[in-house]
Formats: C-alpha cells, sequence, structure tokens
C-alpha cells in the first residue's frame, strides 16, 4: 500500500481543472477556471515558474458529513486549516458550528440534493441562495459535466447565483479527472460504481496541500471509542446508497494511508 499512497501523489500532481476556453461551450459562460482562482487567492506561496505543479497550503481539512463528527468538539481545529473543504451543502450553523466550525474554502453540491432538495431550481431559487450564504465567498463545485443529466441543473445554479450577485464562487471539475481518478482507484481495490464526495475531495486535498486532515469520515454505526450509536449524518441519519458507493472499502483505503502517513484521519474528540 506504500507504493499506493506514492503513486496516487504523483499521480495528482496534475492539473485537472477545465481550461474554460478548450471547449465553445463553455465559452458561452463566464465560469472560474478553479485553478487559476486557486492560485491567485491564495497570498501566502507561490509556485516558480519552472515547475509544472506545486503544493498551495500547509494544512487541509477535508470534513466528511459522518455521525462520528458529532459532539466531537472539532470546529476550532478545523477552523484552523488553511484551506477548509466540506461535502454536499452540510448545515454549519444551530449548534454545529462547535463540532464541525464554519470557514468553508470550497464546498461541492451533489446533483442529487439540487434535485431533490431545491426541485431542480425550476420553482424558487431563494431557498437555495439562503443555503449558499452559509459559506460565504467560497467555492461552489458543481460536477456539470460528470453525467448528462447533471448539465442543465449545475447551469441553472451557476445562473441563479449570478442573478442574485452572491459572494460565492461557482467552479466546475473536469470529467476528463473523474475518469481518470475513478480508474485509478479502481486499480488499487475501490471498484464501486462511483466514488464517493469524500473521496473525491480527499484526492483533491493531497494535491494541494503538505498536510491533510480528514474529519467526519467514519461509515459505522458504533462509535470507534466510547461505543456508543451514531446516526449516519452528523445532522441526520439518512442512509447512504449503497447500489454507487462502498463507504467501508473506502474507509479501509482512507485508513491504510493514514497509516503509511499520507494524511491523518481524526476519530476522536478534538478537545
Amino acid at each position: 500500500m506504500q507504493s499506493v499512497s506514492i503513486e496516487l501523489v504523483g499521480f495528482l500532481k496534475q492539473s485537472y481543472f477545465s481550461d474554460f476556453e478548450k471547449t465553445e461551450y463553455l465559452k458561452q459562460h463566464a465560469v472560474n477556471n478553479i485553478k487559476s482562482f486557486l492560485y491567485k487567492s491564495n497570498k501566502h506561496k507561490s509556485c516558480p515558474k519552472i515547475l509544472f505543479f506545486c503544493l498551495l497550503w500547509d494544512t487541509c481539512a477535508v470534513i466528511g458529513n459522518g455521525g462520528i463528527v458529532a459532539n466531537s468538539s472539532c470546529g476550532k481545529m478545523i477552523n484552523s486549516a488553511d484551506f477548509v473543504i466540506r461535502c454536499n451543502l452540510p448545515p454549519l450553523s444551530d449548534g454545529y458550528e462547535k463540532d464541525v466550525g464554519t470557514k468553508t474554502n470550497l464546498v461541492t453540491a451533489n446533483p442529487t440534493i439540487l434535485f431533490k432538495k431545491f426541485e431542480s431550481l425550476v420553482g424558487r431559487r431563494r431557498p437555495l441562495m439562503e443555503k449558499l450564504s452559509s459559506y460565504g465567498n467560497s467555492m461552489l463545485l458543481l460536477p456539470a459535466f460528470s453525467f448528462g443529466m447533471n448539465t442543465a441543473v449545475c447551469m441553472r445554479t451557476l445562473y441563479t447565483i449570478q442573478d442574485f450577485e452572491s459572494a460565492i464562487h461557482p467552479v466546475f471539475i473536469n470529467p476528463e479527472y473523474l475518469i481518470k481518478l475513478s480508474k485509478f482507484w479502481h486499480a488499487h481495490g475501490l471498484k464501486e460504481a462511483r466514488l464517493s464526495t469524500g473521496v473525491m475531495m480527499t484526492s483533491l486535498a493531497l494535491e494541494l496541500c503538505d498536510d491533510v486532515h480528514l474529519y467526519g469520515f467514519w461509515p459505522f454505526g458504533i462509535h470507534p471509542f466510547n461505543f456508543k450509536n451514531l446516526t449516519n449524518h452528523y445532522y441526520d441519519d439518512m442512509k447512504p446508497n449503497t447500489n454507487f458507493h462502498s463507504m467501508p472499502v473506502e474507509f479501509s483505503i482512507l485508513l491504510q494511508l493514514h497509516r503509511n502517513g499520507v494524511l491523518r484521519l481524526h476519530l476522536g474528540d478534538c478537545q
């Protein structure tokens, strides 16, 4: 598995986000290039011109939504990271701040959430904008071209953000990268139908940061230390879709990366 971690970091040292000038379709839309946005927004590091790639931040925190982060008091530690990535529009208020923090640099939006919770944005759009206000001027990562059925709702999200003049920055991920990433993990034992957002964002974090910390990644119903029952998410108990994802297998790979020193999994309380 050590060779896996070395190969993974090497594989991730590529520019994988879309150059939006490459397609006529994207030329018609004012969408930020996530890679250039990251470089421009980072005041702390600069990349030598001779290097094709460099790490941008010292520490990244990737926040999964697992019930294990509830009552963990990890919010302060999470907020101290240089770059914080959150998955699938999670709640940050109503008392969750102490456990998950509030700092957000990038947050993902699974199209399923846009379809189900926000009615595909074919009706009222203010509820989505009220939700997005929780994340300030962070980036909103939309998988607009991962599957054809996602494109329209992601574009409506982009237009809604523009129409409401929101501070959040919508960005798209290159579908070619998602295919390559899926093939990479498949070759190393992760043979699920689709990678979870957590694994994809962990892969992103390994590219962006020297020191990657994961919180809320525990796919089981019993706490590993106090043996108390856990809800599936820190904010609800909606069960995962096992037709697409294999969370226990993903976790075993992340745990091995933790053991190899590639990243750090936080499973206990922070205070």
